[in-house]
C-alpha cells in the first residue's frame, strides 16, 4: 500500500473528530456566534436585557493621568460618558500611558521574551466592576480619540462585590482580535460580537495594544449589555463551518486553561512506545533547538507523546527564559509548584499580571523562589498585588544574582517592604512605576545599588523632597542611563542640577508633567549642555519651555531622537527648525497645544522633515 493512504486515513479521522466535537458543542448552545453559521435559532427563555455603565474602576496597569486627580485616569471610565459622541484630546477620559512603538526605540527598552504565544498582544488592562451580574449579551465599548487600542475583552466569575469570596476564579475570553489601524482618530462605538459564557458575570476587563495608534487612545465608558438568567440556543438546525475548526478555540480550551497544564506537569508515566522514531537519530542539541520555539502549552503537550520528548520538554535548559503573563488568568500556586523542577536554571522570569485575587499564595511565590530563585537575573511582576513585604525579603534572600526587577504598579505593597531592595547591589533596571516606595527607602536603595542604568520612579506620590532624591542619585548613580520622573511634584532647579552633574551619561529622561521645573532657572539649558548623550527628552505640559530651550538642544544634544514639548506657549517655528536640522535622528516631535504651533507650521515642517513623525493634538 502507498505510504500516502495511511496519512489520509489520519487525516480523515482528525476531521470526524472535529466535526464530532464540534457539533456536540452546537447541541449544548455553546458555539461561537461569531463563526458559527447557524439557522432558525431563538433565545429561551425571553429575558429582559439590563443595560448598566461601569460602576467602579477595580484595577489597572497604568495611565497617563496622576495618582491625586481625575484628569486622564483610568477612572474616568466609572459612570456615563463624559465626552461621548465628540472627538478629540479630552482629560474627562480614560488614556494609558504609552502608544505606538516608540518606547520600544529609546535606552530604557527591554527585551522581549521569547515564546510568547502570537495570540498574546495585551500591553495594558483595566478591569471594571458593574452593579449586576448578568449574561452578557453585548459590550459596548465608547472610545473617543484614536480608537482601535482594544485587543480583548474578559468576563470573569467572581463577583466583586460579593461578601463569601469564590472557590474558584474563571475568566473567559468574550472577544479577542490582533489590533488594527483605524483610519482617523474619530470617536466611534465598538461593539465586537461576543462569545456566549456560562456564567453571570459583572467583572469585565479590557486589554489594549497602542502599538498601531498615531497617539493615546482614549476611552470614555464601557456599556454592558445582558441578562439575568442563561440564555439557551434552541437550534432546529445547525451548520457547521469548517472555517472554524481552527487552532484558537483549541488553544482556550486545551492550552491556555492552566488547570489542563497543571495536569499535564504532573504526568510522570507515558504510554510505553517501541521507538521513538526518527528522533533517536537526532543530536540532542538539535532537538532541544526545534523545541525552543514552542509556547509553553505545546511542550506539555508534546511531552505526551514519548519518553524521548518528555525527557526533553522536562529539560531545564528549555526554561531560561519563561514568561506567564500570557496565562495569567490561569497561573497559581500549582503551576508554580509543577514548574519548579523545570526552572532550576531560569535566569528570566515573568510573571506579570498573574496571581491576583488569590491565585498566587506568598507562601506558593516563596517556595518556588527557594527553589528557582539562584540564578535568576531578571524578574518581572507587573501588577502582582498578591506581593508583600514577606514576598520582597525572598527575592532580595533567595535572588543574589538579580539584576533587573519590575514591580510597576504593584501598589499594595506596603512602603516599609521596599528597604528590602537595598539589599541587592547588583540591580541594574529598577521599575518602581505607581509604587508607594517612600523616600527613606528609596535613598537606601540608591546608596547601595550604584550599579543602576535604568530607573523608574514615574507617578511615586509618596516621596516627599525629589531634590534629595536627584542629589542622591547624582552622588550614587554614575552608570544611569534613562531616569523616569514622570508626574514627580516637586523637584527643582537644584535637583536637575546635581542630577545632570552626577549622571552624564543619561541618554533618557522623563520630565514630564513637572510643574515645579521652570525655563527661566536655567535648568533646561543645563541639562542640555550637562547631557550631551540625550536620545529622548520629555517635557511634557511644562509651559514654560522656551526657544532658548530648544536652540540648546539644538547645539548640544544632537543625538536627540524623542522629543515632548506637549503644552508649551514660548516656543517658536523658527527654533523647532533649528532643532529638526540639526538633529538628524529625531524621529518623534510632540508639539501638542503649543500656541505658536499650528496645523500649517505642522504642514510645513512634516514636509521639510519626512522622516520625523511631527504630532499635533486638538481638541473639538
Amino acid at each position: 500500500m502507498s505510504p500516502v493512504f495511511p496519512m489520509l486515513t489520519v487525516l480523515s479521522m482528525f476531521y470526524y473528530m472535529c466535526l464530532r466535537r464540534r457539533a456536540r458543542t452546537a447541541t449544548r448552545g455553546e458555539m461561537n456566534s461569531r463563526r458559527a453559521i447557524e439557522s432558525n435559532t431563538r433565545a429561551l427563555p425571553i429575558n429582559v436585557e439590563i443595560v448598566q455603565y461601569a460602576k467602579e474602576v477595580l484595577d489597572f496597569s497604568s495611565h497617563y493621568g496622576s495618582e491625586n486627580s481625575m484628569s486622564y485616569t483610568m477612572w474616568n471610565l466609572a459612570g456615563i460618558p463624559n465626552v461621548y459622541p465628540s472627538s478629540g484630546d479630552f482629560t474627562q477620559t480614560a488614556v494609558f500611558r504609552t502608544y505606538g512603538t516608540w518606547w520600544d526605540h529609546c535606552p530604557s527598552a527591554r527585551l522581549p521574551f521569547k515564546r510568547t504565544p502570537p495570540t498574546f498582544c495585551s500591553q495594558d488592562y483595566v478591569e471594571l466592576a458593574f452593579e449586576e451580574p448578568v449574561y452578557p449579551t453585548a459590550v459596548h465599548i465608547l472610545e473617543t480619540y484614536h480608537p482601535g487600542a482594544v485587543v480583548r475583552i474578559l468576563a470573569c466569575s467572581a463577583n466583586p462585590y460579593s461578601q463569601n469570596p469564590p472557590a474558584e476564579v474563571r475568566w473567559e475570553i468574550l472577544w479577542s482580535e490582533a489590533p488594527t489601524k483605524v483610519n482617523g482618530p474619530q470617536a466611534r462605538q465598538f461593539t465586537p460580537c461576543i462569545k456566549q459564557i456560562n456564567f453571570p458575570t459583572n467583572l469585565i476587563r479590557l486589554e489594549v495594544n497602542s502599538s498601531l495608534l498615531d497617539y493615546y487612545t482614549e476611552l470614555d465608558a464601557v456599556v454592558l449589555h445582558g441578562v439575568k438568567e442563561r440564555p439557551v440556543l434552541s437550534l432546529k438546525t445547525s451548520m457547521i463551518d469548517m472555517n472554524d475548526i481552527d487552532e484558537d478555540e483549541d488553544e482556550e480550551k486545551y492550552g491556555c486553561g492552566m488547570d489542563t497544564l497543571n495536569k499535564q506537569f504532573s504526568i510522570v508515566t507515558l504510554r510505553e512506545w517501541p521507538t521513538n522514531g526518527y528522533f533517536d537519530k537526532l543530536p540532542y542539541e538539535l532537538i532541544q533547538l526545534i523545541l525552543s520555539h514552542l509556547t509553553v502549552p505545546d511542550l506539555c503537550r508534546l511531552a505526551q507523546t514519548c519518553k524521548l520528548l518528555y525527557q526533553h520538554c522536562c529539560d531545564p535548559l528549555q526554561y531560561i527564559h519563561l514568561s506567564l503573563q500570557p496565562y495569567w488568568a490561569r497561573i497559581n500556586d500549582t503551576s508554580l509548584e509543577y514548574l519548579q523542577s523545570r526552572c532550576t536554571l531560569i535566569q528570566w522570569l515573568n510573571l506579570s499580571w498573574t496571581g491576583n485575587r488569590g491565585a498566587i499564595s506568598v507562601s506558593g511565590f516563596s517556595r518556588f523562589l527557594k527553589v528557582c530563585g539562584s540564578e535568576l537575573v531578571r524578574l518581572e511582576l507587573s501588577c502582582g498585588h498578591f506581593l508583600n513585604e514577606t514576598c520582597l525579603e525572598v527575592i532580595t534572600e533567595m535572588c543574589p544574582n538579580l539584576q533587573e526587577l519590575n514591580l510597576s504598579s504593584c501598589d499594595k505593597i506596603p512602603p516599609q517592604a521596599f528597604n528590602h531592595i537595598a539589599k541587592v547591589g547588583s540591580l541594574k533596571r529598577l521599575n518602581l512605576y505607581r509604587t508607594k516606595v517612600e523616600q527613606t527607602a528609596l535613598l537606601s536603595i540608591l546608596n547601595f545599588c550604584s550599579e543602576l542604568q535604568h530607573l523608574s520612579l514615574g507617578s511615586c506620590v509618596m516621596i516627599e523632597d525629589y531634590d534629595l532624591i536627584a542629589s542622591m542619585m547624582g552622588a550614587k548613580c554614575k552608570k544611569l542611563r534613562s531616569l523616569d520622573l514622570w508626574r514627580c511634584k516637586n523637584i527643582t532647579e537644584s535637583g536637575i542640577a546635581e542630577l545632570a552633574s552626577g549622571c552624564q551619561l543619561l541618554e533618557e529622561l522623563d520630565l514630564g508633567w513637572c510643574p515645579t521645573l521652570q525655563s527661566s532657572t536655567g535648568c533646561f539649558t543645563n541639562l542640555a549642555r550637562k547631557l550631551p548623550n540625550l536620545q529622548k527628552l520629555f517635557l511634557t505640559a511644562n509651559r514654560s519651555v522656551c526657544d532658548t530651550d530648544i536652540e540648546e538642544l539644538a547645539a548640544n544634544c544632537t543625538h536627540l531622537r524623542q522629543l515632548d514639548i506637549l503644552g508649551t506657549r514660548m516656543v517658536s517655528p523658527a527654533s523647532l527648525k533649528k532643532l529638526l536640522e540639526s538633529c538628524k535622528d529625531l524621529s518623534l516631535l510632540d508639539v501638542s497645544f503649543c500656541s505658536q504651533i499650528d496645523n500649517r507650521v505642522v504642514l510645513e515642517l512634516n514636509a521639510n522633515f519626512p522622516n520625523v513623525f511631527i504630532k499635533k493634538s486638538f481638541t473639538q
